[in-house]
């Protein structure tokens, strides 16, 4: 009898170690998650230079000149109103024209658009409606003309500016 009581006696504090080797501790934090509005919008380079060198006799416009080897990709979460417009940084003159066409999978191309007078005041939509999500590596077109009245134009840099905003 002693023996089952000393062996009871060492089960029971078996039993008291056990529970205490599986005690826990807990904590909690709060942790705050927030995700603005996202606006990216890259280039993937330069077109080439955009030079006409010909025209057909007889008739004013020249022979355009057309350059696609350019992409444009974006991101954003904010909505379907999201656009890409264009700009130049400073107007071309009289009788020289700028248009641009930009691809998308996320929105609607405006299609060509002559963004030869188009300043950072009077911006053009390019695409409009603009998904949420991510649009990689979309073509940009550009064409280049002029009317032979116009003259020569020396060698000259326009920077064209796309801003993606809603």
């Amino acid at each position: 009898m002693k023996k089952l009581a000393t062996l009871f006696a060492l089960a029971t504090l078996s039993l008291l170690f056990v529970e205490e080797s599986h005690a826990q501790a807990t904590a909690n934090q709060t942790v705050q998650l927030t995700v603005n509005a996202v606006y990216k919008i890259s280039t993937s380079g330069n077109p080439g230079a955009l030079t006409i060198n010909n025209g057909t006799a007889g008739t004013d416009a020249l022979t355009s000149v057309s350059d696609n080897s350019t992409t444009y990709s974006i991101t954003q979460n904010v909505g379907n109103t999201v656009k890409v417009t264009a700009h130049l940084n400073s107007a071309l003159p009289s009788g020289y024209t700028l248009s641009i066409n930009l691809a998308s999978t996320k929105g609607t191309s405006v299609g060509t658009v002559d963004i030869s007078n188009a300043t950072s005041g009077s911006a053009v939509d390019v695409v409009t409606g603009i998904q949420m999500g991510a649009d990689a590596n979309q073509t940009i077109s550009y064409t280049f003309s002029a009317l032979a009245s116009a003259g020569t134009l020396a060698s000259t840099n326009k920077t064209v500016t796309l801003t993606l905003t809603n």
